[in-house]
């Protein structure tokens, strides 16, 4: 481990966050993952592959999915590794505030080393991302901040962390209630602290229906979605107490102000 953290600071310094990018993309294939990258030393690229393998495995059970095809031979996911975080936005045509992004009909990701918290963070969203789009399909219609949740959930520190900053929301003036979350737009424009405050809230609302509203019902959400049905009437129809997401959005303010 020594080796590998001297190497990747090593690669940084000399070359990692410069714009002379390499021309070719070299490969790294294992049992569900292409690895492609550029510069990065070989011993990050192992650690890439391997945290990627644990996540696989992990953010399904996690969310209680059943996985009904293996990511194996032409159906593995792929994950690229850009030198820095200008060669990312440059070429995979990202907003400055992004440190990862996926493609979840392809299974490709798209990031860079120094993207904050890359294993604990960064993998396990994007993978995340692609698991949910696995069980409910890629013409379920669901709102940004759901499938966003969703994939947040998979951040130990972001899950745990969000209740306590849309609780801040709420007291300071700048909540964002779920009917103008559903509506939201994220461009590369937008302002950083409102990215920020839309991905606190989905990683707060998706983890009140996971915990306060019970796992299986969540489960059991999800799938109904599959059958592209719209999310209003899924939600009506699992969760009988919610006619609206207004009524969503009352009952997670009234858990999050409760002492």
């Amino acid at each position: 481990m020594k080796t590998f953290k001297l190497l990747f600071v090593l690669w940084v310094m000399v070359g990692g966050t410069r714009l002379g990018y390499a021309e070719e993309w070299k490969e790294y294939k294992k049992s569900h993952f292409i690895i492609y990258y550029q510069s990065a030393p070989f011993d990050f690229v192992e650690n890439v592959e391997q945290s990627a393998e644990r996540y696989y495995e992990d953010i399904a059970r996690n969310l209680g999915f059943t996985r009904y095809k293996g990511w194996t031979w032409d159906e593995r996911a792929k994950i690229y590794i850009y030198d820095s975080a200008e060669h990312y936005i440059q070429e995979a045509k990202q907003a400055s505030w992004s440190h990862g992004s996926v493609s979840p009909s392809g299974k490709v990701i798209r990031t860079f080393p120094m993207a904050h918290g890359f294993f604990d963070s960064t993998l396990p969203h994007e993978i995340g991302h692609i698991v949910f789009r696995e069980f409910v399909g890629l013409e379920a219609q669901v709102p940004l901040w759901f499938e966003e949740g969703v994939a947040m959930y998979q951040e130990q520190a972001k899950r745990w962390g969000a209740h306590a900053a849309v609780r801040e929301a709420i007291q300071n003036g700048t909540f964002i209630p779920l009917e103008e979350l559903t509506i939201m737009v994220l461009r590369g424009k937008t302002d950083e602290a409102l990215v920020q405050l839309f991905y606190a809230e989905s990683a707060s609302i998706v983890n009140f229906m996971m915990n306060e509203l019970g796992k299986q019902r969540f489960v059991n959400f999800c799938r109904e979605l599959q059958e592209s049905k719209s999310f209003d009437w899924t939600l009506d129809s699992i969760y009988a107490r919610f006619d609206t997401i207004e009524d969503l959005n009352k009952a997670w303010i009234k858990y999050l102000e409760q002492p």
